[in-house]
């Protein structure tokens, strides 16, 4: 149990493994936002089109609170600059379906813990297994290209910021 001071204790700068939930959070709803603008007009039922609208305004709104948090990184390479961005939408593209992927393997792996039929649940784990090896190719082809920085936690978050600000004024 954490002390009455250490719970007090005020911290310079967010923990890591919170930063890495606010990159994911920040990362995926960037993508998503620009997929929900760019599908909006599609969508012809006016409830549904009710509903992109909220999920949109929501979306932007979680975007503007979490780029907040992000002068509270921890940044220990705060010097190093990042490679220029490309002038297409393959960045976003990969972003879409890496986060598409994360998605269904956190449901496939769920799905399996509350699965008794035999076949079902090896159904859901070879769907499971093919879903891990396209993510590990997507992310491949991302860190290749520079669109995933993994190891680089200053341009990972300078990514972050420059998609949320590119899906909030999309």
């Amino acid at each position: 149990m954490l002390s009455k001071e250490h719970t007090k204790e005020q911290h310079k700068h967010l923990a890591w493994h919170e930063t890495m939930k606010l990159h994911e959070l920040t990362a995926a709803q960037s993508n998503y936002l620009i997929a929900l603008k760019m599908h909006i007009h599609c969508v012809t039922d006016p409830h549904l089109r009710g509903l992109y609208e909220e999920a949109i305004r929501c979306t932007e709104s979680n975007l503007r609170d979490l780029l907040h948090f992000y002068s509270h990184a921890p940044m220990a390479t705060r010097d190093k600059k990042g490679k220029t961005e490309l002038g297409d939408m393959t960045a976003f593209y990969a972003g879409h379906l890496l986060a598409y992927l994360k998605s269904i393997i956190c449901m496939y792996a769920g799905a399996i813990t509350e699965t008794a039929t035999p076949q079902l649940r090896d159904t859901f784990v070879k769907h499971l297994n093919h879903a891990i090896k396209l993510h590990a190719q997507v992310s491949n082809f991302m860190i290749e290209r520079g669109f995933y920085p993994a190891y680089d936690l200053h341009h990972l978050l300078e990514n972050d910021k420059k998609n949320a600000m590119k899906a909030l004024e999309f």
